[in-house]
């Protein structure tokens, strides 16, 4: 089934308006709120959860609440594993240097090529132990994963939020930067849909401490 779309207000400084969901992204809700703690337990409690979202939707924010959540969670960013790499393309990088090696069992001291070819200093690191495994990035639910995932979260919030929070957090230096990987990621979200493959959908809009999450949460996956 397909959530029920509703009209979803988020606050940008100065102005409110309707979200603006470019590339085929429906509007998901009606929201309701639940502590962090219960996430895993809505998920089925999965040993890998990517967290999934356009850029500047809030997914950092909440991973952060998940991984304290949890005792015992690991939490590996998709940034990391792209870093002088390329924008998406690194699935392999992921699924090679990480998912599996950790799925079978073995602790994970990861150098992605990035790293080793310019002297980046330690390793992404994943003790076999952990009890959650939570990939948090652009495209970290993307079909070429989903073999090695046990649940997705997509965080939804207002392009123009997003982008007016990674202005605010970089600078305006770093302008040209965001036009460029907008200009990157809108496609691949657009083709890879990532959205709905999602086992739970989190409002990246919502300021409080309690997670707000779709309603419709249990009948995003067909």
């Amino acid at each position: 089934m397909v959530p029920r779309p509703t009209d979803i207000l988020v606050r940008i400084p100065g102005r409110m308006g309707r979200v603006e969901l470019p590339d085929g992204e429906p509007p998901f809700g009606p929201w309701h709120e639940v502590p962090a703690t219960e996430l895993p337990g809505l998920l089925g409690n999965p040993r890998v959860l990517a967290v999934d979202g356009r850029s500047g939707s809030g997914k950092s924010t909440l991973v952060g609440r998940l991984v304290a959540a949890v005792p015992g969670a690991a939490a590996v960013h998709t940034d990391d594993i792209a870093w002088h790499h390329d924008f998406f393309d690194w699935a392999d990088l992921l699924a090679g240097g990480v998912l599996r090696p950790w799925r079978s069992g073995a602790d994970v001291a990861y150098v992605p090529p990035g790293w080793a070819a310019r002297g980046r200093a330690g390793a992404i690191e994943v003790p076999a132990a952990a009890s959650l495994l939570v990939v948090e990035g652009v495209g970290a639910a993307r079909r070429a994963l989903a073999p090695l995932l046990d649940a997705a979260v997509w965080v939804q919030t207002d392009r123009r939020v997003g982008l007016y929070r990674g202005i605010a957090r970089d600078g305006e230096a770093h302008r040209a930067f965001w036009d460029e990987w907008e200009a990157r990621e809108r496609p691949f979200l657009a083709e890879d849909r990532p959205w709905e493959r999602a086992d739970l959908v989190v409002s990246g809009a919502h300021e409080g401490e309690l997670v707000a999450i779709s309603a419709a949460h249990d009948t995003i996956r067909a």
